[in-house]
């Protein structure tokens, strides 16, 4: 990067105009502060750890980090900032989820806060714990700055008592707030104090018998003994139904800035009807889309459907995980393991082009955003004076026609190619054969399917060969990808007349000409620029794969080998635990 770009008011100027949506939401903030004059700015991401972490909740805390990064941007660094990822952990666990062992111990526990329910897994004090540091512990591998709130320590510990009496005193203009929210049965017994019934530990959801605001007291009765308990609202003595406690925590942490899931629009607008009723002031937020499963259907931590964390990770880059949080935050997007070869690509893709970049380009990057205005150099591999970066999909389909899952195998191939290349040359390219390898594994290999080439399909890759033979085994990708265009334009059901510089004389060519290179060859539906698969996999290799192609070998190996993987193993899937 040059001086004049390293430059914080060069930098600072072009994030006052920048378009990318966390400067938009950053803009909101630097007039939030305006108004303010404040010097301090609490971001709040919160976590309800009634299962184990996934997906959704890293990109809650991805997305609010990009947000502030973009904030300390505009303001030059001049306005302190804290990110408080807060955990529910007091909440009382209404159902046994469905993905977790030990199912028995945690349903003797039902209804109890989730730090007081033991951990099934037997490796934390408690339920609550044991997901409290799954969260930590992938929010700490992504390097993010964070303070870390359990709602059990701030309730027992005393740092919430003002703000709850406060909400006491204003019971009657709490209730005014949300009773219309409710059914007529709902409201009649609803209460916006949980008190922690002082002999089983459950959290009670019961009507209020009398509320003492001066003793900071509710009073109520046990439904099934009928015993009258008065509680103190602080100490960790009660607790608040969540649309409460969301406000609440507005107001006693003082958050300026809190995000929200589509799915929570209506709450989040009582929560700030009842900070303003407290005499606080609701944060700033930005609604996003919800992930939907393989069916279509949104994530649930209970469910366990959708990626869990470890699971993306297994297969693909943090970097690609967080540029799936970046894209398109507003449109609802499915999250499984198909979504991991594309994304993975387009950060490849991003990283390269941001050199080429001017400012305006480069903060509209996702890459500047997710590496926190830093991103790393692209790994590029030189052949016959030319730089190449190599893809995602690219290394899929080398493993794919090498059938191997032996991450050696792929660098021979690059090696080849690029004699200089070494894993500790290129450690990101290293660790992108490693995923592309479990990833072909797992995914790739048992969904292939061969099909045989027709008469017409047999003939143009028969002179697909001869030309290639006619090649030295250095030509550059475009040499031979000019080679696939020429023979694929004399034959009619490839012609597309309709393409951009196509005359009768010289017509263009369908994606159909390639669908059949990536069908016959690869066994795939899609696959890469082709002129750059060969240069990468090699001529002659290339010739021996079509005469495999043109005399069954492929579709007959393709058998044998998925009828051994399934022997040997059904379908991998990473585990959840």
């Amino acid at each position: 990067m040059s001086a004049d770009l390293a430059d914080p008011r060069i930098l600072r100027d072009a994030a006052s105009r920048a378009g990318a949506w966390p400067f938009e939401e950053a803009r909101k903030i630097v007039s939030r502060i305006a108004r303010t004059g404040q010097k301090k700015v609490i971001f709040e991401t919160g976590y309800g750890p009634s299962g184990l972490p996934h997906i959704g909740t890293f990109g809650e805390v991805a997305r609010t980090s990009m947000v502030r990064h973009a904030f300390e941007v505009l303001t030059g660094g001049d306005v302190e900032t804290t990110l408080i990822a807060f955990s529910d952990d007091m909440d009382g666990l209404r159902k046994v989820p469905d993905n977790i062992p030990n199912k028995e111990l945690v349903a003797a526990h039902l209804g109890k806060p989730l730090t007081q329910i033991p951990d099934p897994f037997g490796t934390q004090a408690s339920f609550g714990a044991h997901n409290n540091a799954r969260l930590r512990g992938f929010l700490d591998t992504f390097g993010f700055e964070y303070e870390f709130a359990s709602a059990t320590d701030y309730y027992t510990s005393g740092r919430f008592d003002a703000a709850l009496l406060r909400l006491l005193a204003r019971y009657e203009t709490v209730m005014a707030i949300m009773l219309p929210s409710f059914r007529q049965e709902r409201a009649a017994t609803y209460s916006p104090f949980l008190p922690i019934h002082p002999l089983t530990g459950i959290v009670m959801q019961v009507p209020l018998e009398e509320i003492d605001a001066a003793a900071g007291t509710i009073a109520w009765r046990d439904p099934q003994t009928h015993e009258r308990f008065v509680t103190p609202v602080t100490g960790g003595h009660a607790k608040l139904q969540w649309k409460p406690d969301w406000a609440m925590r507005w107001y006693a942490l003082g958050v300026d800035y809190e995000m929200a899931g589509k799915d929570l629009i209506d709450s989040a607008k009582l929560s700030g009807e009842i900070v303003r009723a407290l005499g606080g002031t609701p944060p700033e937020g930005f609604i996003y889309e919800l992930f939907l499963d393989e069916e279509g259907q949104k994530i649930s931590k209970s469910k366990g459907n959708g990626l869990a964390i470890e699971e993306w990770l297994t297969y693909a880059s943090p970097e690609s995980l967080s540029l799936f949080m970046y894209q398109k935050p507003t449109t609802a997007k499915r999250l499984y393991f198909d979504a991991i070869p594309r994304t993975v690509d387009d950060y490849l893709a991003l990283l390269d082009a941001y050199p080429r970049q001017d400012w305006k380009e480069r903060l509209g990057n996702p890459v500047w955003h997710i590496h926190d205005g830093a991103p790393p150099a692209p790994e590029i591999l030189r052949h016959e004076g030319r730089g190449t970066a190599i893809s995602f999909g690219m290394l899929l389909n080398l493993a794919a026609v090498a059938n191997s899952e032996d991450p050696q195998v792929l660098w021979g191939f690059l090696r080849r190619y690029a004699p200089d290349v070494l894993p500790a040359t290129h450690p990101r390219l290293d660790k992108l054969v490693i995923y592309a390898v479990r990833y072909f594994r797992d995914f790739v290999r048992p969904s292939k399917i061969y099909r045989a080439p027709d008469d017409v399909e047999c003939a143009a890759l028969r002179q697909i060969s001869e030309r290639l033979a006619a090649l030295p085994e250095s030509a550059s990708a475009e040499e031979i990808q000019t080679v696939l265009y020429d023979i694929a334009r004399p034959i009619p059901r490839y012609q597309d007349f309709s393409a951009k510089g196509a005359t009768p004389e010289r017509p263009g060519v369908s994606n159909e000409w390639f669908n059949m290179l990536y069908e016959v060859l690869l066994g795939e539906r899609r696959g890469p620029r082709f002129g750059s698969f060969i240069a990468l996999y090699g001529i002659a290799q290339t010739r021996r794969l079509i005469a495999d192609a043109l005399d069954g070998a492929l579709m007959r190996g393709h058998a044998t080998s998925t009828e051994e993987l399934t022997a040997r193993v059904p379908f991998h899937r990473a585990p959840q635990e």
